[in-house]
């Protein structure tokens, strides 16, 4: 809801207001086809030092051998 606290504009004034006021909500959501791609440098596992084991036997063991 638009309220005009001062003034009295015209209707293309309100339309002017109204149409900017919608533009920049429909720009900020995110795409609505898909998943948004993660920057490179925002990509969680550049914070690990190594691949990690693999899940299976003795994986627990090899996760604390160093590099």
């Amino acid at each position: 809801m638009i309220k005009v606290e001062r003034g009295r504009p015209t209707p293309e004034e309100l339309a002017a207001v109204v149409a900017l006021v919608q533009a920049r909500a429909a720009a900020a959501q995110p795409p609505a086809d898909g998943p948004v791609r993660r920057r490179v440098w925002a990509d969680p596992a550049r914070n690990v030092p190594r691949p990690v084991p693999a899940p299976g036997a003795g994986a627990w063991r090899t996760s604390a051998w160093p590099a």
